[in-house]
């Protein structure tokens, strides 16, 4: 039975951020009121507990948060937000923490979000942070880490890089990624109701804004439609409240039939990305995310 502190958290998104999602008026209108008060800084005790350093990629910029007993391995940690809204501070703490636990410097990229840029804008600053982690670090002391949105980037980012020759990361762990953004499949349309968060209208009209006029089939909206065979072993987490989970469960069996070594956390009664909300069932993710990148 899930905890009653994940249950109070479901109720408040439903009646909060819920509504962000179900029209695309609405969405607009929450990235207008978003952009009034967002910051990208890291929190200040952030700066008290770590080394964290700033740099820029074609004009935006790229924090490094440094514990004092950082190892080689990096992480570059991709947040979410629908790639339309700024990195908050559960993204930070979450970066944070995996820094600590692990001894790994994670790079955090406040990467260009729609409607004010598109897709090609996101990648093309991503993949610029990556040839810069390249040159410093080899790839197999390389982890991609990304929520909802940002995990759907860490799937693209890889393939985008294995088309140009670069070398592939070590590892993916993806927490509640969209990899379907067709939204075609029936079973998303059943779980709807039942997710807390996320809703159809919205998210449609979040990819129309960063969407560059692209079908919404196509791998790098899409990754599902993609090279699935380039990817390095996986970690996925997904929840059965969350309605982005059929596909994420067609995705894990796609990839596997394509050899990848994936594996899969599938947490009963959790919504999107409830790693990053302080609860038993964050904890126990976050402790999974930390056994399989110290295996």
């Amino acid at each position: 039975m899930s905890s009653l502190k994940s249950r109070l958290v479901a109720l408040v998104i439903k009646h909060s951020r819920k509504k962000a999602f179900a029209s695309a008026e609405n969405l607009n209108r929450w990235i207008a009121d978003a952009r009034k008060t967002e910051r990208h800084e890291p929190p200040a005790r952030l700066y008290r507990r770590f080394a964290v350093n700033q740099s820029e990629a074609q004009g935006f910029p790229v924090y490094e948060i440094v514990p004092r007993d950082a190892g080689p391995r990096r992480l570059l940690y991709l947040h979410g937000g629908a790639y339309c809204f700024e990195i908050t501070s559960y993204h930070w703490f979450l970066a944070a923490e995996m820094a600590e636990r692990l001894r790994m410097r994670v790079t955090v990229p406040i990467y260009p979000i729609a409607p004010e840029h598109d897709i090609h804008d996101m990648y093309s600053m991503v993949l610029e942070v990556y040839r810069r982690t390249l040159a410093e670090t080899a790839a197999k002391d390389i982890v991609f880490m990304g929520d909802s949105a940002g995990g759907t980037m860490a799937v693209v980012m890889t393939m985008m890089g294995a088309r140009e020759g670069m070398p592939i990361p070590a590892s993916h762990v993806l927490i509640s990624p969209g990899l379907d953004m067709t939204l075609t499949n029936e079973a998303i349309w059943r779980m709807a109701p039942q997710d807390p968060w996320l809703d159809i209208p919205g998210g449609l009209e979040a990819i129309r804004l960063y969407g560059a006029g692209m079908d919404r089939s196509d791998w790098r909206i899409s990754p599902i439609n993609g090279d699935l065979s380039v990817l390095p072993p996986t970690l996925l987490l997904t929840g059965t409240r969350d309605l982005l989970t059929p596909d994420n469960l067609l995705f894990a069996e796609k990839a596997r039939a394509q050899g990848v070594d994936l594996e899969l956390l599938v947490e009963p009664d959790m919504f999107h990305v409830w790693p990053l909300i302080d609860m038993p069932e964050a904890r126990r993710a976050r402790d999974r995310i930390v056994a399989y990148l110290s295996d």
